[in-house]
């Protein structure tokens, strides 16, 4: 064991560092590409024209069904070679969105059909529209259910970012294959790759189970809705003590 890390990683950091970089910022963009593309999808899914979700359903079956490397591929030589030249970041965020969109859509799709029915016609009832139904009614009580399983996407899909080592991405795996280049020492590269990899996951998906709890025992996040639950609540006490005086009287 003495002879397995010999690899001079005091060379490498600002490359590591970078590639750390560049995965964080391939997970981001990505991401939030997605849970838009997915959302919009989703909506489709569910409208009461027929077209629009038949489109809907045949991308989401189409890429639910498609390996992520073969559009990863496609999207960098494939376009490529029909005239279509993009950079590896954009390429690679663009194969990342499309293929994670269609799972967040239907993520997305059950968590809405999944509120009653009498929310919506309660919201109605209340005079609101259907734009005011679905953001202030639906899009609330359906984040609680869509939660784990768009939890879930986002850590798989910062593992997924090494597979654009295939297009030499500069990522961390890209970045790995380098320095096992350089030193030929495979196993230690790669065990260290992967302990950042860990690093990376296990933190973000404790993180993402703990704001999973709050938001289902209804702890409000934003400061805005916090200040609103405390004068809230302020009103309730000075009702409940104003009660309580009266009855004394």
């Amino acid at each position: 064991m003495s002879g397995l890390f010999q690899v001079p990683w005091s060379d490498y950091r600002p490359d590591l560092v970078d590639a750390l970089w560049r995965t964080v910022s391939y997970t981001v963009v990505s991401f939030v590409g997605a849970v838009l593309l997915g959302l919009a999808v989703a909506l489709l899914r569910l409208s009461r024209a027929w077209p629009a979700r038949a489109v809907a359903a045949i991308y989401t079956e189409v890429f639910k069904n498609v390996p992520l490397l073969a559009i990863i591929f496609l999207t960098y030589f494939g376009l490529a070679s029909a005239g279509i030249r993009l950079d590896v970041f954009t390429a690679g965020c663009l194969s990342l969105v499309v293929f994670y969109a269609a799972y967040l859509s239907e993520i997305f799709r059950s968590a809405i059909s999944g509120v009653h029915a009498g929310q919506t016609e309660a919201g109605e009832a209340l005079g609101l529209g259907r734009v005011g139904i679905f953001g202030h009614i639906v899009l609330p009580q359906a984040v609680r259910q869509a939660l784990p399983g768009t939890n879930t996407m986002l850590v798989d899909l910062l593992k997924s970012t090494s597979l654009l080592v295939t297009v030499s991405a500069a990522e961390l795996m890209s970045e790995g294959r380098l320095i096992t280049s350089a030193t030929f020492r495979a196993l230690e590269v790669y065990l260290v790759i992967s302990a950042i990899y860990f690093a990376l996951c296990y933190p973000l998906s404790q993180l993402l189970l703990l704001l999973e709890r709050k938001v289902r025992a209804g702890i409000p996040l934003s400061p805005w809705r916090r200040r609103r639950l405390k004068a809230a609540r302020v009103l309730l006490a000075s009702a409940v003590e104003a009660d309580m005086k009266a009855g004394a009287v």
